[in-house]
């Protein structure tokens, strides 16, 4: 089988497929997408030595809809429900398979997966259960490291059934660090409303690891535009910032209980801080996303803001089409108006419905 199989939400695998389309032709490769409407994935057809050229340089960060790819192996149908894990390792033991994809064996960890559907939640015990047995028996055959690594490459069984499933593999430098693609965060049972996971899964995927603690810290001064009833205060709250949160409408007591948080009754599209030492704004308004695009744009340009995060809201048809320009009208500004170097990341995440959320700094000179 060739080509990559690409993880997306459920509803949009259009978006998810014009984008592949898209950045694999900037990269040399020209294949086509198979998919389905609400199946939760994509594949991208291509050959075998362009797919292992797209697991290590269509670049995981830069895609908006795609949550996780994989460089398909193969694709396994009517698994024999008394033994699969046999048959799972004949078509790896292949020798025309062994022999295209040698260098990324044995890989360093196994995930047993699923699509983001109804169906791949019924399917998630299963595959709980059948992770240990595979893992085993993909050692036995020396596709797997004796104990697991996190400089070698995955191995990844994404089940579309008990007795389907498309085996692949992704880069460690090139993967999401969360099964599936999915950071699993937990409700606060006192935040105000569910939006705050939007902007705790945001700063888990867009600040890396090795930099969240220096550039999210306690004292830091943020700004919440659109902020009532307080999702996004509460995230900011909770990490010890101080928080301007700008919003004619009510705010949650509990938040202003807190100490940390001065309720400004102003529109967010007029109100500017009087002193330049915010390092954090955020905004979650529901207005037109060019509106939106443009107003945290010229926040970090004057120097308001070191970095936002912001969402911007999707239209019905079209959608990648839209981000894009949003995007490119943003980086064309800050070119000409900019005080330097800057970054923006874009991603669909797990926790948002109809809208793309957005990262932008301005990068500090070394």
């Amino acid at each position: 089988m060739n080509g990559i199989l690409a993880y997306c939400r459920p509803g949009f695998e259009s978006d998810c497929a014009a984008e592949l389309q898209d950045k694999a032709a900037r990269l040399g490769v020209f294949g086509y997408c198979q998919t389905q409407p609400q199946q939760g994935y994509v594949i991208y057809r291509c050959q075998p030595e362009e797919s292992e050229h797209l697991g290590k340089k269509l670049l995981l960060r830069e895609l908006l809809f795609t949550r996780q790819f994989i460089v398909i192996l193969a694709h396994l149908r009517e698994l024999p429900t008394t033994d699969r894990v046999s048959a799972i390792q004949v078509a790896l033991l292949d020798d025309e398979l062994s022999e295209l994809f040698a260098a990324i064996k044995p890989a360093g960890s196994l995930r047993v997966e699923v699509p983001d559907t109804n169906d791949g939640k019924e399917l998630s015990k299963f595959c709980r259960k059948f992770t240990v047995p595979l893992r085993q028996g993909m050692r036995v055959i020396d596709w797997l490291t004796p104990a697991e690594s996190d400089r070698r490459p995955t191995l990844h069984a994404f089940f579309l059934s008990n007795q389907e499933l498309y085996l692949g593999f992704s880069y460690s430098f090139n993967q999401s660090p969360w099964l599936m693609g999915i950071p699993r965060l937990r409700f606060p049972s006192d935040a105000p409303s569910r939006s705050t996971l939007k902007l705790d899964e945001a700063f888990q995927v867009f600040l890396p690891a090795n930099e969240r603690e220096q550039r999210v810290q306690s004292g830091m001064n943020a700004v919440d535009l659109g902020a009532a009833p307080g999702g996004w205060t509460y995230q900011l709250v909770r990490r010890g910032m101080m928080v301007q949160a700008v919003d004619n409408g009510p705010m949650a007591e509990s938040l202003l209980e807190t100490g940390q948080v001065k309720h400004i009754r102003e529109d967010g599209f007029k109100f500017r801080p009087k002193k330049k030492n915010v390092t954090w704004l955020v905004c979650d308004m529901v207005e037109q996303p060019s509106r939106v695009a443009a107003l945290m744009t010229q926040w970090v340009i004057d120097g308001d803001c070191r970095e936002a995060i912001f969402n911007l809201k999707l239209p019905m048809k079209r959608r990648y089409a839209a981000v894009t320009e949003y995007l490119e009208q943003m980086r064309e500004t800050l070119a000409m108006e900019g005080r330097g170097a800057f970054e923006i990341q874009a991603k669909h995440l797990y926790h948002d419905r109809e809208e793309i959320t957005v990262h932008l700094r301005m990068v500090p000179s070394s």
